[in-house]
């Protein structure tokens, strides 16, 4: 066990499953994430690959509970609803599947994909995450989306209907958006909304369309800093007088609505990576590892159906690196962190004189054996976590 990590560590944060599926219609320009667009598809051989990735994470820790399913990707309502019911019972029979366990899958609001919410509720989806992105047309096609306001909100409706529990995702500080704009999209999408939202600032990443564009100065429109903060400051306001309170810097929920597969990883559970390019944490033989599947889908396949599994790396996590992992993560959260977790992986207390200075600077909260970040310093976690490991 690296460093004298505490080996039930994972505990604290409980276990949860991923699956990635890593196929899209379209690429978005700003998407960064592991996804293909590819004509054709063989089904059939992706959901045994998947069935069989299940089952080679499970021999690795054998007897978990698992609290949470999530399909992810790429747009995981491609997949067949039969592939989704495989999966889940491969889950369910490797481990144990918690009764109250929550089963997510994104999904792109079209009629198409609408058209096979039914078929995912069958197979055991009890949430849905719908990637909206936007409530107008405009900037819909700027963001390379292939629905429209109208199809998502019919989908929208759909979904609501089908499933007990349903969120969706925006993207503010967008090109040529104001301040105005967004508090009224925002107030448009809370009248919608059940009890779940996802709000993201649009971040510009290396690698992507809007990347490329903006390196040659032709990504035009585009807020200023100051901008984009008034945004996040507005989007913690109207949520929280809506009764969605901000449990994590981009996540607005209800009380109790928050999800549970997202909080596995800010609390630092371990979780189990499946499908191309999927990430995890396992603990296993009092040593937290670090797992990444093969990129490539192509390959990834290739490697299940060779090899028996698609697994590309895996390396030992020591108790300095899992404290930062789990300031990085924890700190998003509005409950932050228990100090003495902190501790018992470093086998130090957390630093005291950074403390008190950050606490100086109202950046961040020290109390009821909490360490929390305050609204003032949520904006910029990567400075407090700089201070905090130096």
């Amino acid at each position: 066990m690296p460093d004298g990590a505490p080996a039930e560590d994972w505990r604290s944060g409980g276990f949860a499953v991923y699956i990635h599926w890593p196929f899209c219609l379209a690429k978005c320009p700003y998407c960064d994430f592991n996804s293909h667009v590819r004509q054709t598809v063989d089904a059939d051989r992706w959901r045994r690959a998947l069935v069989a990735e299940v089952a080679a994470a499970a021999k690795t820790v054998p007897g978990r509970t698992v609290g949470s399913i999530f399909f992810g990707g790429g747009t995981p309502s491609l997949m067949p609803p039969d592939t989704v019911a495989a999966v889940i019972a491969a889950i369910a029979e490797v481990w144990t599947l918690a009764s109250d366990a929550e089963i997510t899958l994104e999904a792109n609001p079209t009629s198409v994909e609408a058209g096979r919410f039914h078929g995912y509720r069958d197979a055991g989806v009890n949430r849905l995450s719908m990637g909206v992105q936007a409530l107008n047309d405009t900037d819909l096609k700027a963001l390379g989306r292939i629905h429209d306001t109208a199809e998502a909100v019919r989908a929208f409706e759909v979904a609501r209907g089908i499933f007990p529990r349903v969120s969706f995702d925006l993207i503010y500080a967008r090109q040529g958006q104001t301040l105005a704009d967004w508090r009224s999209e925002l107030d448009r999408a809370l009248a919608m909304a059940i009890d779940h939202l996802s709000l993201y600032q649009l971040t510009i990443e290396h690698g992507t369309r809007f990347g490329d564009l903006a390196a040659r100065g032709r990504l035009r429109g585009m807020p200023s800093p100051d901008a984009s903060h008034d945004m996040y400051l507005a989007t913690e306001e109207i949520c929280a007088r809506a009764g969605y309170g901000a449990y994590e810097v981009s996540n607005h929920a209800r009380s109790g609505a928050e999800s549970r597969h997202n909080l596995v990883y800010w609390r630092y559970g371990d979780y189990a990576g499946v499908g191309p390019g999927a990430h995890g944490r396992l603990t296993r033989g009092g040593t937290r590892w670090a797992t990444e599947e093969v990129r490539s889908p192509e390959a990834w396949l290739d490697a299940v159906e060779t090899r028996g599994s698609g697994l590309a790396t895996e390396a030992p996590v020591s108790s300095t690196d899992q404290a930062i992992e789990m300031l990085m993560m924890g700190l998003r959260l509005a409950e932050g962190i228990d100090p003495n977790r902190y501790a018992a992986l470093t086998g130090a207390p957390m630093p005291t004189a950074a403390i008190a200075e950050l606490a100086a600077l109202d950046l961040i909260d020290i109390s009821a054996d909490r360490l929390r970040a305050t609204r003032s310093g949520r904006p910029v976690l990567d400075a407090i976590l700089r201070r905090l490991v130096a």
